[in-house]
């Protein structure tokens, strides 16, 4: 099985050293350029392999017969929580506690 995703960090980082070369000769520091490009460039390229991934595995759910699931970015579907009362999470002064 091959991590086809993975080929989005190279092109991160090549686009970004094109980009940070070209920015490096207009400001006359061409090391800054360049390694604002490289750490650009990773960063684009790690986002890219991330939704790479994504579209596979959404890809996988809807063949497999699911709906593709979507995030809700860790928020909770409940209105429960752990907490009997106010004073055991540490109450309404901001100070936090140890309710678990």
């Amino acid at each position: 099985m091959s991590n086809k995703s993975a080929a989005f960090l190279p092109i991160g980082i090549g686009a970004g050293l094109a980009i940070g070369a070209g920015l490096g000769v207009v400001i006359d520091n061409l090391a800054l350029g360049l390694s604002l490009g490289v750490a650009i460039g990773s960063g684009l390229g790690v986002a890219l392999m991330g939704l790479g991934n994504l579209k596979v595995q959404n890809q996988k759910k809807a063949s497999d017969g699911g709906t593709p699931m979507m995030s809700d970015g860790g928020a909770s579907s409940t209105s429960a929580s752990h907490c009997a009362s106010s004073t055991d999470c540490g109450g309404g002064d901001g100070g936090g506690g140890g309710g678990d």
